[in-house]
């Protein structure tokens, strides 16, 4: 198969060869078209940050961030601190409470005379008993180690205790 031949087939089909031609610059000129909108986008968006600014303000901005972010460590560190001792604070803060009311001699009503137990983080604390009646209002502290008493306690105390200690299941 010579030239003469090949060229002889292409001249049949050349109307085959002018469309296929046709699309393939149709689809090239498309593709241009989007790569151009692309690049103005980008342009646009690069000129936008650049707008105003020179090296050296840029250098200053970066400069300020910087500082900003030194000024933030810097707060961190003082408020992990100021938490730190917060915390240790609050180790020997009363944090469960218990409270019986309850009517002392049964004469007065209302439940004025109460039982009250108030404990730290490791069940230590006290229980105040308060009993009013007609002729007056006594008033009793027990001292409470690791949710137990030395002195007997009354059964108006002992449930305020039960309160105080199991105070974190009833709050879950």
């Amino acid at each position: 198969m010579g030239i003469t031949e090949i060229l002889e087939k292409i001249s049949n089909n050349i109307a085959y060869v002018a469309i296929a031609l046709a699309v393939l610059v149709i689809a090239l000129i498309v593709l241009q078209i989007i790569n151009l909108l692309k690049i103005s986008k980008m342009k646009a968006s690069y000129e936008s940050f650049m707008a105003g600014k020179d090296g050296s303000s840029l250098e200053d901005e970066v400069h300020s961030r910087f500082a900003q972010i030194d000024e933030l460590a810097s707060t961190s560190k003082k408020h992990t601190s100021q938490l730190a001792v917060i915390e240790e604070e609050l180790l020997g803060a009363y944090e469960k409470v218990g409270i019986v009311k309850y009517d002392a001699f049964n004469e007065m009503g209302g439940k004025l005379s109460f039982a009250l137990a108030m404990l730290d983080k490791s069940d230590n604390g006290f229980v105040m008993n308060s009993m009013h009646s007609r002729e007056g209002c006594y008033t009793y502290v027990k001292e409470i180690i690791r949710g137990k008493s030395y002195i007997t306690l009354g059964s108006e105390e002992q449930r305020a205790l039960e309160e105080a200690v199991n105070h974190d299941k009833v709050m879950e």
